[in-house]
C-alpha cells in the first residue's frame, strides 16, 4: 500500500476516489446544465455580467461539492438524516436531467440566452415540456440546486439554491412580460392563464381572468 494514501484522512480518500454515486450524478447533472450555453442556446448571445450573475453558482456548486468532501466540512444536518437527503438528492437529479432532456427535445430551433437586449420573441413553444410549465428549463436549473443542497445539506448549498431560485424567478418574470408585450401577446396571454411558472399544476382561473406577468412577479 502507498503509505502516502495510507495517512491520508478517511475523508480526504473517500472524495478523491469519488465513489459516491449521488455526488457524481449532482455534477454530471450541473456540467450537462453549462454545457447547454454551447450545445443548445443560440450563439449570438453575449455573455454580460447580468449572464454571469445567474450563471456563476451553476459552476460554483459542483467545485464547492468536490471541495466539501475532500476536506469532510461538516453538514447542517445529523448524520442520521443524511441516507433520506441522499434519496431526495437522487430524485432530484435524475428529475432534472430527465426535464431538462425533454425540453431540449420539445425545441425545433435554440433559443437566446437570459439576460440579451435583442432577444425580442420569434415565436411562442406551448407543447411538450411547456405544455403545463411555462419555464421548464429554469425548474429544470431549480431541481438540480434542490438536489445539490439535499445531496450536502451545507450553508453554501441552501443559498446558493436560494439566490438561484430569486434569479431565476426574476428572469421568467421580464421574459413573460416581454412576451406579453410581443406580437404574441394575446396567444400568451391565453397561455399564461392555464399554466404555473415552475410548477406543473393546471390553472383553475375563468376564462377573461388572465394575470399579468408584473403581479405574478413572485409566483410560482
Amino acid at each position: 500500500m502507498n503509505l502516502a494514501v495510507a495517512h491520508r484522512p478517511a475523508a480526504l480518500r473517500k472524495g478523491i476516489s469519488m465513489d459516491d454515486p449521488v455526488l457524481l450524478l449532482v455534477i454530471l447533472d450541473f456540467v450537462f446544465i453549462a454545457s447547454l450555453a454551447k450545445i443548445f442556446f443560440r450563439k449570438d448571445g453575449v455573455m454580460n455580467a447580468r449572464w454571469w450573475s445567474v450563471s456563476l453558482p451553476i459552476g460554483v456548486i459542483p467545485l464547492f461539492l468536490t471541495v466539501s468532501r475532500i476536506f469532510g466540512f461538516p453538514s447542517l444536518l445529523p448524520d442520521g438524516w443524511l441516507r433520506t437527503t441522499q434519496l431526495v438528492a437522487g430524485v432530484c437529479i435524475a428529475a432534472s436531467i430527465a426535464l431538462i432532456s425533454m425540453t431540449l427535445g420539445t425545441h425545433r430551433v435554440p433559443i437566446a440566452l437570459w439576460h440579451q437586449t435583442d432577444d425580442a420573441p420569434r415565436h411562442v413553444v406551448t407543447w411538450g415540456a411547456y405544455r403545463l410549465i411555462r419555464h421548464p428549463f429554469y425548474t429544470g436549473y431549480l431541481l438540480a440546486f434542490a438536489g445539490a443542497f439535499a445531496c450536502f445539506p451545507h450553508a453554501v448549498t441552501l443559498v446558493l439554491f436560494l439566490y438561484e431560485a430569486v434569479m431565476l424567478n426574476a428572469v421568467a418574470a421580464k421574459e413573460e412580460r416581454k412576451l406579453c408585450a410581443s406580437a404574441f401577446g394575446a396567444e400568451y396571454q391565453e397561455y399564461l392563464s392555464r399554466t404555473n411558472r415552475f410548477l406543473p399544476l393546471r390553472m383553475t382561473r375563468p376564462p377573461g381572468a388572465v394575470p399579468s406577468p408584473t403581479d405574478q412577479e413572485f409566483v410560482s
